[in-house]
């Protein structure tokens, strides 16, 4: 006789052909924002050949928002929350078992800026060489500003024009991306760097995988060509000393947990430990004197000591 299990047959893996790309998106309780995000994917120039969409909140499932996508897709519903970090790396190992030769990352509140994104990506890759090519991230209301300010030696660019240099590269920036906001994979490189840490459940994981592509010394950076929309995210940053420095300070009590905690860990690895001391004197300056509240810089150097210690526990 046989048993249960001889009866219920193994669910096929799909196996995407050679040269293929996988588009990976995480969610969570956002169906309407992850419904406009892949109806964008959708009438791409170029498509993905297959689609992952990892929900880390199926007690809201999306599954038939990612069913009426006409691309084929696999639907990954995680019945504990694994964040960005632990979604990414999920959705983008699962991208690499079914044979994916690039995989393109999307986070469920952002979308491409234009229908010839991966297109874009993929010629930029191919024609430059590179292990990783990402968009200019630009706010989704007033895609004339960055959804994120970006620093570059001491001055904080605001716009995507500040950011063209002159000459023939002036449209890309090399060593800077934005990972999961559009950035575009070759599978040889997560073999070199691996994919997100999942320690970090969210806020400085994607700084954590763009530490690890810089020391592992492949090519990328970010191209003008294209552009990925997201919701602003400059108000964190705070302005102190006239807006020569910024300091990131989040509203939500959940997110500055995060984004303190993780710090510590991110400024005790290799590659970032020389901008410890500096980052002590800038939170200092911020929470002391420009705040007037050393009782949240003694809680920003508590989580600070918590993440060195890789003491990652969730709040």
């Amino acid at each position: 006789m046989s048993t249960d299990s001889e009866q219920q047959p193994t669910p096929q893996v799909p196996e995407v052909p050679g040269g293929s790309v996988v588009a990976v998106i995480v969610t969570r309780h956002r169906r309407e924002l992850l419904a406009e995000s892949l109806k964008v994917i959708a009438t791409q120039t170029r498509v993905p050949d297959h689609l992952v969409v990892v929900d880390n909140g199926p007690d809201q499932p999306a599954r038939d928002v990612v069913a009426e996508c006409p691309i084929p897709s696999t639907y990954l519903a995680s019945h504990r929350n694994l964040g960005g970090a632990g979604g990414f790396a999920l959705g983008m190992l699962h991208a690499l078992s079914i044979g994916a030769e690039w995989v393109w990352l999307g986070d469920d509140d952002g979308r491409p800026g234009d229908d010839r994104a991966l297109e874009t990506l993929l010629d930029e890759a191919r024609r430059r060489k590179l292990a990783a090519v990402s968009p200019v991230v630009v706010n989704i209301d007033t895609p004339d500003k960055l959804a994120f300010p970006l620093r570059r030696g001491l001055t904080w660019k605001r716009t995507p024009e500040e950011l063209r240099t002159p000459g023939s590269d002036g449209d890309f920036l090399p060593g800077i991306a934005s990972f999961f906001n559009g950035a575009l994979f070759r599978a040889s490189t997560l073999d070199v760097v691996g994919v997100p840490d999942y320690r970090l459940f969210f806020r400085g994981d994607e700084v954590e995988l763009h530490r690890r592509v810089v020391r592992s010394g492949l090519p990328f950076g970010t191209t003008l060509k294209t552009r990925f929309v997201h919701p602003d995210g400059s108000a964190e940053f705070k302005p102190m000393l006239g807006g020569r420095f910024h300091a990131q300070d989040p509203s939500d009590a959940n997110k500055r947990y995060y984004t303190y905690r993780n710090r510590g860990y991110l400024l005790s690895q290799p590659g970032m430990r020389k901008i410890g001391a500096l980052e002590i004197l800038r939170f200092g300056l911020y929470f002391v004197g420009h705040r007037r509240d050393p009782k949240a810089f003694r809680e920003w150097l508590r989580l600070l000591r918590q993440g060195r210690r890789e003491h990652f526990f969730r709040r």
